[in-house]
């Protein structure tokens, strides 16, 4: 495996890139308008970055998308269009990373599991999501 693309009915609702996963150089995986970059880079020893900072520049987002990082731990993913109707899972394992692009999604952890969540802000609380109750049995997969 290595990098999936969670699509249905022709919308992109995930990016996964695998535990396993590796290439030369640097890949970015999201297109330039998402509000969230995903991007893997590999380099060797004594390569070096140039300095740089980035620049103040000022941007409209309107859809929160988020990148998770299974630090340790296996779960399912579960998504859901926006009309709450449940369209397929995913199961994660550690070191595993996901880019939630689109979509509803839910979680069902297998085993005690760690997530490092990173998405745009300032934070809005419940402004920033609609709650709705999982569609399928919580065990149907354990």
């Amino acid at each position: 495996m290595g990098i999936e693309n969670i699509i249905f009915d022709k919308n992109l609702y995930a990016i996964v890139i695998k535990h396993n996963y590796s290439s030369e150089g640097i890949q970015f995986f999201t297109p330039n308008d998402f509000s969230q970059q995903l991007a893997y880079m590999n380099r060797p020893k004594g390569y070096e970055i140039q300095p740089h900072y980035h620049n103040f520049v000022e941007r409209k987002v309107s859809l929160t998308q988020e990148v998770l990082i299974i630090k340790n731990g296996h779960l399912y993913v579960d998504f859901y269009d926006l009309n709450e109707n449940y369209k397929g899972s995913i199961e994660l394992i550690t070191g595993d990373i996901i880019l939630l692009a689109s979509g509803g999604h839910g979680f069902r952890m297998i085993e005690n599991t760690e997530i490092i969540e990173v998405k745009q802000g300032p934070y809005s609380g419940e402004l920033d999501k609609t709650r709705f109750n999982s569609k399928i049995n919580t065990y149907d997969k354990f």
